[in-house]
């Protein structure tokens, strides 16, 4: 690298932090001033965070921000995502304690005390760029600790929208405003770079480039994978059930979250029922020859076309040449048979575009679901719409996967549902699988640290044969 450059890096650097330096000087400052805080007034600032979204108006409003901003989605599901995750996200942390003793195990002698972890660096998408903010902000306030937002550079001003919110919220109950705070515009590499090294805890959802920036900060950091989920239909499924919430699914903001169905898998029995369902309920499946226009301009030199992801029906009907029934689709179906990167129908779209596989039977299904998988998304989810659970449990048994979804629509399902036990998040840990540090959905516990009070219970030590016993008879000792 020429010297020129190297100087340019080192003061860019050293701006960013000094940047940094002042947000997290005033999100301890803020920390101090709310320290000792009651579970009452805890929960009474988790809940003004979760008022300042929820609350119809300002949902509306951001919403519509979010698609002018970013052209991405649309803006009747965005009000959706910013009141349900929000409503959702704040029955969780209304029924959980998260400061002073949270916990006691007599028994073992074990007490244990909740307290934050300090001041997080949370790093967001452009997809959701409120309902991710504010969800991560209940959960960091619900332990006690100040949150720093560093959104994505193309949805700053619709965040720096939300956190203001959050902010006057905050100030109106008494609460520091500080608690939650935004990077300066415009947001750079070097500034999310510098914001993850000051912080004690990093909490990454988005580019998979930021996430291993935060595994590499030296901060402890929570990343979340990439999702491409696949989704089996099976022999016995209730098929306009299944297709039903498929769609519902698909369609849900214009297949911006990770836990769209990418791709489903047919199993032959029903095949033809299957597609016929789908397409009542709104797909439309494309022949050979539009499936490969649809390729060719979804991907631009090997890359998702920017132009085409989370657009309405009607754009992509447009953009791909599509007439007849195709312009009333919800959404777009496209058979493939191959797996790989050869293959661009077996990754992530982004798009309403829903890649078909036609398997032998359920073994050839969990086959496909699970090359797919390999290929990206390893880790994230699989649904599987069928009557037999053992079907379901093998899933669950054999696939390294962290969530297996049955007979629900998996965008509602993945990530916590008012019909399922799942806690409500914005961020799905994908385990070692995807390399991220937990393997469950992200959740208040994480912004935690825990105490434990220890004192002595009588002993409970066995006798060597209770241990050994066993092993002595099989092997000898």
């Amino acid at each position: 690298m020429p010297q020129h450059a190297t100087v340019k890096s080192l003061n860019a650097d050293n701006d960013a932090e000094r940047s940094i330096a002042d947000l997290i000087d005033r999100a301890r400052t803020a920390m101090g001033e709310f320290a000792g805080a009651s579970q009452a007034q805890l929960d009474d600032a988790v809940t003004a965070l979760a008022w300042s979204l929820y609350k119809p108006e300002t949902a509306k409003e951001l919403a519509e921000y979010a698609v002018e901003v970013t052209g991405l989605g649309n803006v009747e599901s965005k009000i959706t995502k910013n009141q349900r995750k929000t409503f959702g996200t704040l029955r969780d942390l209304m029924r959980v304690k998260s400061t002073g003793i949270i916990e006691e195990i007599p028994e073992k002698g074990l007490v244990k005390y909740a307290k934050p972890v300090g001041v997080v660096a949370a790093v967001t998408p452009s997809t959701n760029p409120s309902a991710t903010p504010v969800n991560k902000a209940m959960m960091a306030v619900k332990g006690g600790n100040a949150i720093i937002i560093a959104p994505s550079p193309l949805a700053w001003p619709v965040t720096n929208a939300t956190v203001e919110a959050m902010r006057t919220e905050l100030k109106k109950i008494g609460a520091p405003e500080d608690l939650v705070q935004i990077l300066p515009d415009p947001v750079t590499r070097d500034a999310t770079n510098a914001l993850m090294r000051a912080a004690d805890l990093v909490i990454v959802t988005g580019s998979q480039n930021n996430v291993r920036n935060a595994y590499s900060s030296g901060k402890p950091a929570i990343g979340v994978g990439a999702g491409n989920v696949p989704v089996i239909i099976d022999a016995d499924a209730d098929l306009d059930d299944a297709a039903a919430k498929i769609c519902a699914s698909k369609i849900f903001d214009n297949s911006t979250s990770c836990s769209s169905e990418n791709s489903v898998i047919i199993v032959d029995e029903i095949y033809d029922e299957a597609i016929a369902a789908l397409t009542r309920a709104g797909g439309y499946l494309a022949s050979a020859d539009e499936g490969r226009r649809i390729v060719d301009l979804l991907w631009q030199g090997g890359k998702l076309n920017r132009k085409i992801i989370a657009k309405d029906a009607s754009v992509l009907a447009e953009a791909f040449g599509l007439s007849g029934d195709a312009a009333a689709a919800k959404f777009f179906m496209v058979e493939e048979t191959g797996i790989g990167p050869d293959y661009p129908l077996s990754d992530e779209k982004l798009s309403l575009v829903l890649t078909v596989y036609r398997a032998k039977n359920f073994a050839d299904a969990k086959r496909i679901g699970t090359e797919v998988l390999e290929h990206v998304g390893k880790g994230h989810s699989i649904g599987i719409h069928t009557k037999t659970v053992d079907h379901a449990r093998e899933l669950a048994e054999d696939l390294e996967v962290v969530r297996v979804l049955v007979n629900q629509a998996h965008t509602f399902g993945n990530g916590g549902g008012f019909d399922s036990g799942l806690p409500f998040t914005l961020s799905m840990g994908c385990g070692t699988w995807q390399g991220n540090s937990i393997s469950e959905n992200l959740n208040y516990r994480n912004f935690l640290n825990i105490t434990h009070l220890v004192t002595t219970i009588p002993e409970d030590k066995p006798r060597e044969e209770e241990l050994f016993g066993s092993y002595w008879e099989r092997f000898g000792k």
